[in-house]
């Protein structure tokens, strides 16, 4: 990629494992407004108050022949290969990654913008929640982050009333082993589930369900993500969610001198469609700065799963066997044995990026 113009926009799981990889060989353009690295799967565990975990982005870059452009994307010009950022500046490419990511869906509920804290305020629901002492919190969302963000709280602040507000089961996608075991630590931990229960608004004091009213003193919003707009906006091929589309090389099937890696990308192989977050996110990433310092990849992307998990507070977790394809197994670890294999898993990602 000798005399390539390499930008990458977005520095999650994805970017900055691209940026990072491809850095070892090539010159890149790294586009991001954060100065740290924004660790998402250890959020829960900040806004309950424990140590941070977001390690400055040049430090996880360091020796790598990348440059740091502090600034917002705001527009895309993909035949002229410009990326605009804030202030209007524009920077040429020959080459961008695009690793936007995915951010809160809201899905049109009456007030949950205005009145539930989602995990992008991950530190202003900490400071929230040491101020206000005891009292209630309703944790919108019963995946993967409602129920460790619902765990981390109630443990942190035994004095609270802890909800889990969701419109399906909570974890109803495990094996029954798995469930068991979500819900059993739960239990302990004093969460009480309210399942089957869409929120339809929220206010200040609560929410309202199709089930009736919960009342809340503070509201956390963790029941999904979606994709920003620009993508579809700039005309890169989308499908209805506005997921770019990609070959198998992550390459747009529009715009084949972008790659698209992470949430914002809609990735289908020969095992299922991939699903978000950083499992997927981070080796997306991996490969295509591979690829880019290589100058080209030799084999289409990849990728098997073998486990999800879950923590469950300071002290338990849940390690869930899966097949390749991400189907359950009957194999599912709980207590000390799962929460050290997520805690190693999490460990694991930082050193992964690099």
């Amino acid at each position: 990629m000798d005399g390539q113009r390499i930008v990458v926009i977005g520095a999650g799981y994805a970017g900055l494992a691209a940026a990072a990889r491809a850095g070892r060989r090539a010159p890149v353009t790294l586009v991001a407004p954060e100065e740290r690295f924004r660790n998402r799967v250890r959020l829960h565990e900040l806004a309950a108050g424990h140590e941070e975990h977001q390690p400055s982005i040049a430090h996880v870059l360091r020796g790598r022949n990348v440059t740091h452009v502090r600034a917002r994307v705001t527009e895309l010009d993909l035949a002229g290969r410009k990326v605009f950022i804030d202030g209007g500046d524009a920077l040429d490419y020959d080459t961008l990654v695009y690793a936007l990511g995915s951010r809160t869906a809201w899905g049109g509920v009456s007030g949950a913008r205005e009145h539930a804290y989602p995990m992008e305020r991950a530190e202003e629901l900490r400071e929230l929640l040491r101020r206000r002492g005891d009292g209630t919190v309703a944790v919108v969302g019963g995946g993967s982050t409602g129920i460790e963000l619902a765990a981390e709280i109630a443990e942190a602040y035994p004095g609270r009333r802890v909800s889990i507000v969701a419109s399906g089961e909570v974890g109803g996608w495990f094996s029954a082993k798995g469930r068991a075991i979500v819900r059993e630590n739960l239990r302990r931990l004093g969460v009480v589930m309210h399942e089957h229960s869409e929120v339809t608004a929220v206010d200040g004091a609560g929410l309202t369900t199709v089930n009736g009213r919960i009342d809340a003193d503070i509201t956390v919003w963790a029941a999904s993500f979606e994709v920003g707009p620009l993508a579809a906006e700039s005309g890169l091929a989308v499908d209805e969610r506005g997921e770019a589309l990609v070959d198998g090389y992550l390459r747009s099937v529009s715009h084949p001198e972008v790659y698209v890696v992470g949430d914002a990308a809609a990735v289908t192989l020969p095992t299922g469609r991939l699903r978000k977050g950083c499992v997927t996110a981070q080796p997306m990433g991996r490969y295509v700065g591979a690829a880019l310092a290589r100058g080209g990849a030799e084999k289409p992307f990849a990728f098997g799963y073998t486990l999800q998990c879950l923590s469950l507070g300071r002290n338990a977790g849940l390690v869930q066997r899966v097949t390749r394809e991400d189907a359950m197994t009957d194999k599912a670890y709980g207590g000390r044995v799962g929460k050290v294999v997520k805690a190693g898993i999490v460990r694991y990602i930082l050193t992964a990026l690099r």
